[in-house]
Formats: C-alpha cells, sequence, structure tokens
C-alpha cells in the first residue's frame, strides 16, 4: 500500500512538472492549427441587414452582398454559391456598397471606433483600412469615377468623410448632426446627397482643393428647401441619371415620391399610395419605389407619371414550375 501511494504521487508530480504542460499546450495548439485548415464556411443562412444600405448588387456580375453580422456574403443567384468576407475586427457589418467596376467591396460596421474597409472581391481579402469614426457607420458609398468613398456616421457619431481611399486620406469632412440612412453621388461625381430624419442635404466637392495630398478640407454643405415636407422621414436618396442628372429623387416613409430640381428645391412629389415606402432604384428612363408587403411601383423620371406596379413575388415553399395553367 506505502509503494502504491509513493507511485501515484511520482506521477502526480510529474504530470505537474512544465515540460509535460509545454508539450501538452504544444499539441493542442497544433491540434486547433490542423482542425482550422480543415474546416471552410460553406453557407450563411441569414442576414443581418438594418436597413436596404446594407444590400447591394453589382450590375455588372450580378453579384449580391449583404451582412451576417461581421461576415460579408457575396452570393451568385445564377449558380446559388456563395463566397464569404470575413471582418477581422469581429464588429457587425452595417453598411456596404459594390465599387463601379464591380472590382471592390466597401464596408461600415459598428462599434468604438469603426473602421471603413475596402475589400477586393475576387480574392475575398482588404486592400484598405480607413478609421476615422468613433461610433458607427451607418452609410457608406463609392463616387461613380471610383476615386472617392464617402461614409457617414451614426447620429451621435456626427462626421461625413470624403476618403481618397487609395492614397488613404481624408480630402473633406463636416458635421452632420441628423440621423442619415441613405447616401447617393451625383452622375459626375461632383456632389453627393444624403437622406434621413427631415434631412434631406446637399455635399459639394471642390475638386481642385480635394486634388490636394494630406489636407483635409471643410465639405461644403446646403439643405434641401423641403418646404411643407419639412417633417418627413426621408428613407432613400438617388441622383438623377441620364437626362434626369440634375434631379434627385426621394422617397419619405411614409409614401411620397419627392423631386428636388437644380436649386435644391422640393419641385414636386407623387403618393405611392403605400402604408411605408423603403427604398428607391433610378435609371434613365424608370424609378422603382419599394414598398410595404412587397410592393414595387414604377415612375418616369421625367415628370413622375405612374407606370406599372410590378408582379409580387411568389409564396414562400411555392413551386413555381408546377404551375402549368394560367388562373
Amino acid at each position: 500500500m506505502a509503494a502504491d501511494g509513493t507511485i501515484r504521487s511520482r506521477i502526480r508530480s510529474l504530470l505537474r512538472s512544465p515540460s509535460i504542460k509545454l508539450r501538452r499546450s504544444g499539441t493542442g495548439a497544433r491540434h486547433r492549427r490542423e482542425l482550422s485548415d480543415k474546416v471552410t464556411l460553406e453557407k450563411v443562412l441569414g442576414i443581418t441587414a438594418p436597413g436596404n444600405r446594407a444590400l447591394a448588387c453589382d450590375p455588372r456580375s450580378g453579384l449580391v452582398a449583404y451582412p451576417a453580422g461581421c461576415v460579408v456574403v457575396l452570393l451568385n443567384p445564377r449558380k446559388n454559391k456563395q463566397h464569404h468576407i470575413f471582418n477581422s475586427s469581429r464588429k457587425a457589418i452595417t453598411t456596404l456598397a459594390f465599387s463601379p467596376d464591380g472590382k471592390y467591396v466597401v464596408t461600415g460596421e459598428s462599434g468604438h471606433m469603426p473602421a471603413v474597409r475596402v475589400w477586393e472581391v475576387s480574392e475575398c481579402i482588404q486592400v484598405c483600412e480607413l478609421q476615422e469614426h468613433k461610433y458607427g457607420i451607418a452609410c457608406v458609398a463609392f463616387s461613380p469615377n471610383g476615386k472617392y468613398i464617402v461614409s457617414v456616421g451614426y447620429q451621435h457619431d456626427m462626421v461625413v468623410n470624403v476618403w481618397n481611399w487609395k492614397k488613404n486620406v481624408v480630402v473633406a469632412s463636416n458635421k452632420v448632426s441628423s440621423k442619415v440612412t441613405a447616401v447617393s453621388f451625383s452622375d459626375d461625381s461632383s456632389y453627393f446627397v444624403t437622406a434621413g430624419n427631415r434631412h434631406v442635404k446637399f455635399w459639394y466637392l471642390d475638386h481642385a482643393k480635394t486634388c490636394k495630398v494630406n489636407a483635409t478640407v471643410p465639405l461644403l454643405g446646403r439643405s434641401g428647401l423641403l418646404g411643407e415636407l419639412r417633417n418627413n422621414f426621408f428613407s432613400d436618396v438617388a441622383c438623377g441619371r441620364g437626362r434626369q442628372a440634375a434631379s434627385t429623387f426621394c422617397i419619405t416613409s411614409s409614401g411620397l415620391l419627392c423631386e428636388f430640381n437644380d436649386r435644391r428645391l422640393l419641385d414636386k412629389w407623387v403618393e405611392l399610395r403605400t402604408s411605408q415606402a423603403t427604398c428607391l432604384c433610378v435609371t434613365d428612363d424608370f424609378i422603382f419605389c419599394g414598398c410595404s408587403d412587397g410592393t414595387v411601383r414604377a415612375f418616369s423620371p421625367a415628370n413622375l407619371h405612374f407606370l406599372c406596379t410590378l408582379p409580387r413575388p411568389h409564396c414562400l415553399g411555392v413551386d413555381v414550375a408546377s404551375m402549368v395553367e394560367a388562373r
């Protein structure tokens, strides 16, 4: 019995020795590395987009980008395949947008000292990180010429920045005290418009000043003249295209489609006849308004005349291939 007790005490002493612990920890770390090399993310279920500013589509490739926590999902809807971008900061993605050529995605995030990050789509790797906000980023957008990125902070962040992202410098900045939910660049990249709670504002870029390297200039902002609609919540904004490039279109959450002229004056508006409007898309020939209950209405950008209501998508779980006869 005494011999058994001695053997047990020696074994316990041996197991407590630093050399044994070192070998154990090394083996465990190596095992974890081997597992991480074998485990890959195949598919993400779900979406954490807080609004339409966290959903983007590249018109060239057809890729759809949306956030799921700290992961950006790049979905190819034709092949039903996903690729994934992992945010190394582990902060939740709040907004994203494609570059005009579709080669890059810019993301904004929430949390303390959030960053604006630019990712290469083909390799799913980060190529640039810009950090000037403090509390969260509500909106991001590339300029049509691909040179600048605009980022708008949360309401308590109170900052709007314009970045020359390839040089990693802020070229223009200003304060914004309103809650902003949308941003849109003009066709010629000379200005952009922000929209939100009782807020439509035009921001102008002085290209002669912004070309200076490492010099941040004040961003010139002018409020839109809202008139009797000044108390509305403007949920989305889109600058005009083609022949209507001088106009700016907004929708209110209450269901109004509005047009601002080149003097920032709210020129005219029409009712969408819906309980709520959430998003807006403008092309050369059409304005598409996303409304409640899956309703999408189309209007003419030339005169805001109603054109049609698009057919609603089929109900979840319905096999459309089985429908062989019109009813």
